[in-house]
């Protein structure tokens, strides 16, 4: 055969020779790259309130717009924690653009994070507002649904109140022995490195802080005890109401009335107390925080989010639809709403006809995979004119109404599942209710960001 006596060619990658990034900024990043649209959706926003709260002594700070779009970006990209957003600043080109080749310190990053988590809200619905200028979303219909996302706290650090009394008694027993062997010491050798004032100092701290993991172990308690008399005292007057309608017994028990004091198996979390153990889609339990969010359906963008404690979202409808209807006028108005059966209840629905706002709210879990038959026939009319639930029962019947709630799970699922396996955002960073709130905030707008780059 012929001998190849080519040389073979590769391009020139010489380290030593002078690396030379565009002069411009402006050049490092393609027109149509995410971290020039964060740059220039923020740019449109008025930053005001936060730039007022610089008193303008010490040194410089760094300008709030590009504090706020680096936050925004980091939270889209998924690099949450503020030592990795520094170090993107120095590796990531698309970073060194959104931070100006600067590089704010991790302190500097969390401390205007935590700062400022108020005015973000203000600023969820600034974007909004742009979305819709850029003709990206206009409302009207709405799906509700919550997520389970973790607490920055491990279920084990929990303590029951029944573990904490037996701890109290154990601990208090231990500090009596220990004064004991102080005043015995000289007579008694000590077993040898034993400190005893140090072993009473570490047991009276273990003291106080059960003594106020106990405390609101109570308060929560006590809440629940008056929410609980409440309830009975309902149930007892409309079992009387009935009685004196019908003249006769009403059937089953008497409800017992409820009983004060904590439970043996009520619990604290001991590292963020506000977070509470929650059951897991995937089962089990783990301490956690329900997120919920309110998505356009037609732009997928999300125009509504809180934060809860409940596990269950039945209490979570009415303070959706109350902020939903407090958006500006411009954005458009709510018509109809979409929610599974979590969220059902006589009262919500009620809520939302209140509101001019059409509700589609399953009234019990939907079985997957209906015949044919049940899919694409029509339910017979209703002949009179029905109270608020049977209608939309029947509504859910419907053809029309079907198609309508089909919508409900391609739009918040996908969103929950872009937030959570896309963005890579499955735990809280801070602690607290306020702070955990004003952080999904911070998630929902990375993701309306994102989402508003990909429509436009």
């Amino acid at each position: 055969g012929v001998e190849n006596t080519m040389e073979p060619r590769f391009k020139d990658t010489d380290r030593h020779s002078l690396f030379l990034m565009p002069p411009s900024l402006d050049d490092w990043v393609a027109e149509d790259h995410l971290a020039r649209f964060v740059v220039d959706i923020v740019s449109r926003l008025d930053l005001s309130p936060i730039r007022n709260s610089y008193a303008g002594r010490g040194s410089d700070a760094y300008p709030p717009s590009m504090m706020a779009a680096l936050l925004f970006y980091a939270y889209a990209t998924g690099v949450f924690s503020s030592r990795k957003i520094e170090q993107a600043t120095y590796d990531s080109v698309a970073f060194r653009y959104v931070a100006v080749n600067t590089h704010p310190d991790h302190d500097t990053i969390a401390t205007f994070r935590r700062r400022f988590l108020k005015e973000l809200k203000a600023l969820f619905t600034q974007i909004l507002l742009v979305a819709h200028e850029m003709g990206l979303m206009k409302l009207g219909s709405v799906s509700l649904d919550g997520t389970k996302i973790k607490a920055n706290a491990s279920k084990h650090h929990a303590l029951s109140w029944e573990h904490a009394c037996k701890l109290e008694k154990q601990l208090k027993g231990e500090i009596e022995e220990l004064l004991r062997k102080a005043q015995r010491a000289d007579k008694e050798d000590l077993p040898e490195g034993m400190n005893i004032p140090e072993e009473l100092t570490r047991r009276e701290s273990r003291l106080e802080a059960i003594a106020a993991a106990k405390a609101e172990i109570e308060r929560r308690a006590a809440e629940r005890f008056v929410k609980e008399q409440e309830e009975h005292r309902a149930k007892v007057a409309a079992r009387e109401a009935k009685q004196k309608a019908t003249g006769k017994k009403p059937r089953g028990r008497t409800p017992t009335p409820p009983e004060p004091g904590p439970k043996s198996k009520d619990q604290v979390n001991l590292t963020d107390s506000d977070s509470r153990i929650m059951p897991s889609s995937s089962g089990g339990f783990e301490q956690a925080y329900n997120a919920q969010a309110a998505v356009d359906v037609d732009s997928m963008l999300i125009v509504e989010n809180h934060i809860t404690q409940q596990s269950n979202d039945k209490l979570e409808l009415v303070p959706a639809v109350e902020s939903l209807c407090s958006l500006p006028d411009s954005l458009g108005a709510v018509d109809s709403l979409l929610a599974d059966a979590g969220y059902f209840s006589q009262d919500n629905v009620d809520q939302c006809e209140g509101k001019n706002i059409v509700p589609y709210i399953a009234s019990e879990r939907q079985a997957h995979n209906a015949p044919p038959q049940e899919r694409f026939s029509e339910p017979e009319p209703l002949l009179a004119p029905a109270d608020p639930v049977t209608e939309m029962k029947h509504r859910l019947k419907t053809m029309v109404g079907k198609a309508i709630y089909a919508k409900r799970k391609c739009t918040i699922e996908p969103v929950f599942g872009i937030i959570k396996a896309v963005m890579g955002f499955r735990q809280f960073l801070l602690r607290g209710l306020k702070l955990v709130a004003g952080e999904w905030d911070l998630v929902c707008i990375a993701y309306n960001l994102k989402r508003m780059y990909a429509l436009s």
